[in-house]
């Protein structure tokens, strides 16, 4: 369990907040039980490492008010629009006995032992938190699913999901789907064989060079064509007809 420090402040106007700020303090709230509600602050450098964490919201803290220990919990944090920096934090206090209804993050464990995983397949995580109703003194910091042993198809429900005493979802009305081990969305195409591939490359180069010869034409074929062309000629010559000659008048015979 985390301990924080704070201390105890009297003024809340945005002139002694923005103070409190700049000299590295986070002004804050407790509420919550008997008691009435307590305006604090604490270093910024105290909750920086643990306020980015996934389960802060469902972390029990142990705040020290100026030697005043309380258990608490953060319930709300608001952040600077521009740095996104932490500018205020909503503590609540934890009282035995009662319950309260949280999101708790969902851990996954030993990916490597999970067949579906290993032969490429996807884990699809349909909620990464789940709301649980918890007793103040029995909050789990995730909650834990094992993929030893999951298959391509298999779908984890709360049902099979082994939560501490007395903690229950707040979903009851369903047996609700956390995650599954789905098929990889992406075939790989079987690899040609390399003969086939040479194959093809030949088969392509034969085309091509077909194609070069019928439009650059083969000199060869044009002499033929050329010789054909010129024994035509000469046949039609030969078979124009004989020009005729006049005929020869004779003299006509004296009587």
């Amino acid at each position: 369990m985390s301990n924080l420090k704070a201390v105890k402040r009297e003024r809340s106007t945005s002139g002694t907040t923005n103070k409190l700020r700049s000299s590295g303090f986070i002004p804050a709230i407790l509420y919550g039980g008997k008691d009435p509600n307590q305006k604090i602050s604490i270093e910024k450098k105290d909750v920086r490492d643990i306020i980015n964490s996934d389960n802060f919201l469902s972390k029990v803290l142990e705040l020290d008010i100026e030697g005043k220990k309380e258990k608490v919990l953060p319930r709300d944090v608001a952040y600077h629009v521009v740095s996104e920096e932490p500018i205020h934090i909503d503590f609540m206090r934890v009282v035995s006995g009662k319950k309260i209804v949280l999101e708790i993050p969902v851990k996954f464990i030993n990916q490597p032992d999970s067949p579906g995983l290993k032969r490429g397949g996807v884990l699809n995580i349909v909620r990464r938190a789940v709301e649980l109703r918890c007793p103040a003194e029995n909050i789990p910091n995730d909650i834990i699913i094992d993929l030893t042993g999951t298959d391509i198809g298999t779908s984890i429900k709360i049902s099979s999901v082994n939560l501490p005493e007395n903690v229950t979802p707040t979903i009851t009305d369903r047996d609700f789907v956390i995650a599954t081990v789905a098929a990889p969305t992406v075939i790989k195409e079987p690899e040609k064989p390399a003969e086939e591939t040479a194959e093809g490359a030949e088969g392509e180069v034969a085309v091509e060079g077909a194609e070069a010869g019928a439009k650059d034409g083969d000199p060869a074929k044009k002499d033929e064509k050329g010789k054909e062309a010129s024994a035509g000629d000469k046949k039609s010559e030969d078979k124009k007809p004989a020009e005729k000659k006049p005929a020869e008048k004779k003299p006509a015979e004296k009587k």
